[in-house]
């Protein structure tokens, strides 16, 4: 039986990566370089030539890009880390460059399909994902499939509002569970409150060591975020929760506080439905999920 590939792309705020993915879902070339956040062409240019090396045909290309984006026309809009990428037809300027279909796709909707397919959703129906890190992120698959809504915009929840008057973060509305629960909103607060920190974890730190203020935010951190995944699972009923970012992973005991917080805001008959896990694909699930796209969309 003949190995099918597909090419995932990953584009940052920093770095571009470009890899060579196999049907089983491996990678088995990756390079990765600067991306050019003037000038699209330059890392269009550079994508090519990192495929053009694989030297390998494909069924396609996926490629993952900052939002907010067009997914219908398959247009970049106007990330702000990106400012010459806007309104940029990223799908049909890359496909003309390679020579093969191109997908764009949004990096939740990615990490969801990618651990729907390889990681820990890969033997249930319904996964939903959500990422706690710089943002939150959030994604939706049944049957291996990204459930988009009518426009391409479902599953953008960052500024779900949860909290009169609570928290706000850039242009987020005040109490939404982006400038609560992420990592960017609980650093955000220490420093408002005094507190020396860098990350998450030394806020989750200072909280361990008896600091009031950081037990506070911590607390609101998992109360919120909490309550907010008891009202995804009343709206849709998934297999599995699954949960990635930096926060979500590196903080001990997290996803377990998280757990055990959800099953006392859903009907207690619901109770042991609550199965909240770790993502297993680590930072290549964007990558990954990129590839399976293409290959969906190409058929296989």
């Amino acid at each position: 039986m003949n190995m099918k590939y597909a090419v995932g792309v990953d584009v940052g705020g920093t770095n571009t990566r470009v890899a060579l993915i196999d049907d089983t879902f491996q990678i088995v070339k990756k390079e990765q370089f600067l991306t050019d956040r003037e000038d699209v062409w330059d890392t269009i240019f550079k994508i090519k030539d990192a495929a053009d090396r694989f030297q390998v045909q494909t069924q396609g290309v996926g490629i993952s890009c900052p939002g907010p984006l067009d997914l219908m026309s398959g247009t970049v809009l106007t990330p702000p880390n990106l400012p010459g990428w806007h309104n940029i037809a990223i799908e049909r300027e890359l496909s003309k460059a390679l020579g093969v279909p191109v997908f764009l796709e949004n990096d939740a909707n990615l990490a969801c399909l990618a651990e729907a397919a390889a990681g820990a959703g890969r033997d249930v129906r319904f996964v939903q994902f959500l990422t706690i890190s710089t943002g939150v992120g959030a994604g939706f698959c049944m049957d291996k499939k990204i459930y988009h809504g009518s426009r391409g915009y479902a599953q953008e929840v960052a500024n779900s509002i949860l909290w009169k008057n609570g928290p706000s973060q850039g242009n987020l509305k005040e109490g939404s569970v982006e400038a609560v629960s992420s990592g960017t909103a609980i650093v955000k607060r220490a420093e408002e409150a005094g507190l020396s920190v860098k990350h998450a974890g030394d806020v989750y730190q200072l909280a361990l060591g008896g600091n009031l203020k950081a037990q506070e935010i911590m607390e609101d951190a998992y109360e919120y975020l909490s309550n907010f995944i008891g009202i995804l699972y009343g709206v849709l009923d998934p297999d599995l929760f699954v949960l990635g970012g930096s926060v979500a992973l590196k903080i001990p005991g997290f996803i377990k506080e998280i757990q055990n917080r959800t099953e006392q805001k859903v009907y207690p008959a619901l109770k042991e439905n609550i199965c909240i896990v770790p993502a297993q694909l680590g930072e290549d699930c964007g990558l990954i999920g990129a590839a399976y796209l293409a290959m969906q969309k190409s058929g296989l």
